[in-house]
């Protein structure tokens, strides 16, 4: 069962990676990971935004959908996590936002600056 879920979230992972592709985005890395957490897409835009993706995907919406399932306490792990990728790349970015990605019934739903972040340490 688990191997099936993780095949279904690789192929969501994959539809959102080209959709930002297509969207002008550079892909940076995918399923970066540390003690934190994992981020699913970490991408940067055209005005050098660096931007830190979570992909949900779901067959229906209902109980609230993907969006539903980034949470306050998943909120806080991206962003731990997202510190962890900054300091340790040192990437230059001049803005950094959060976006969820949901794909539902194939569907993708792009949700730009989908949550803030406050007091990020790097």
């Amino acid at each position: 069962m688990f191997s099936f879920l993780r095949r279904q979230g690789n192929k969501a992972e994959d539809q959102a990676a080209k959709y930002l592709k297509e969207k002008g985005y550079k892909i940076l890395a995918r399923n970066f990971s540390c003690k934190m957490g994992e981020i699913d897409i970490i991408a940067e835009d055209k005005q050098k935004t660096l931007i830190f993706v979570e992909v949900k995907q779901r067959k229906t919406n209902l109980f609230g959908g993907g969006l539903a399932a980034v949470n306050k306490a998943k909120q806080r792990r991206i962003a731990l996590t997202a510190a962890a990728y900054i300091k340790k790349t040192r990437i230059n970015y001049f803005a950094l936002r959060f976006d969820i990605i949901t794909v539902t019934a194939g569907v993708i739903q792009h949700y730009e600056n989908a949550f803030t972040v406050t007091n990020l340490i790097l």
